[in-house]
């Protein structure tokens, strides 16, 4: 695992000396990053974007969403796709945190232990390790890794990953095999290696900025 989390680092400084420190879009509130990253999947950055600044031109408040009538919701938010999933969920997550905080403010969980915030996100329904992890992460600014498919795919073919490890037990290998003060940059930047170059399809390895550091090797015809 030290050997492995030494070329994990290596790799991380060639992502940033390829791409440089990266910077997100100015954080949002922890509600909003949750709304916002429940509205992400299955989609992309635009459908969600243009799906949340709907919901948000409708309904002044989240108070007012958790109150709305469900088809005003799912109609808001279509162009994030799956609406009729999406819209009843985000309702739900908005009614149980109230039911049990008294109200939607989850700055306190800046403060609680690490785990015990991650885990108090993902007993609701629809949160699962990558969403809690980008709340923590982007908006409360908790050291976590969220893994996207982007990133689930270049570290296997890297090879920081097994194989046959699953999405959601990446979340937890990366933590230790990164620093923690590496999240941030290195979430961002795999996310840009997996979009510009490590294709799902036709990856362009000779672009690729840690070729040296990558068995990977594309299937040819």
């Amino acid at each position: 695992m030290a050997n492995l989390a030494k070329r994990a680092l290596k790799i991380h400084e060639k992502l940033l000396e390829a791409f440089g420190n990266p910077t997100w879009r100015n954080p949002l509130p922890p509600v909003d990053e949750l709304v916002s990253t429940i509205l992400s999947q299955n989609t992309n950055d635009t459908n969600r974007d243009r799906a949340f600044n709907a919901l948000r031109a409708k309904f002044p408040t989240w108070e007012s969403v958790r109150a709305a009538k469900t088809k005003d919701v799912i109609n808001a938010i279509r162009p994030a796709g799956l609406a009729n999933q999406k819209g009843p969920r985000i309702q739900k997550v908005l009614k149980e945190i109230t039911k049990e905080r008294g109200d939607l403010d989850l700055w306190f969980l800046k403060d609680l232990p690490l785990e015990e915030a991650r885990a108090w996100l993902m007993k609701f329904n629809g949160v699962g390790p990558k969403t809690a992890a980008i709340v923590l992460c982007f908006s409360l600014g908790r050291p976590a890794f969220p893994v996207d498919t982007h990133i689930f795919r270049v570290t296997g073919r890297i090879g920081l990953r097994p194989a046959k490890m699953t999405v959601e037990q990446a979340h937890p290998h990366l933590e230790k095999l990164f620093p923690p003060e590496t999240y941030y940059a290195a979430h961002l930047n795999f996310i840009r290696l997996g979009r510009q170059v490590c294709h799902a399809r036709k990856p362009a390895c000779p672009q690729c900025p840690v070729r040296r550091l990558c068995d990977y090797e594309p299937k040819t015809k």
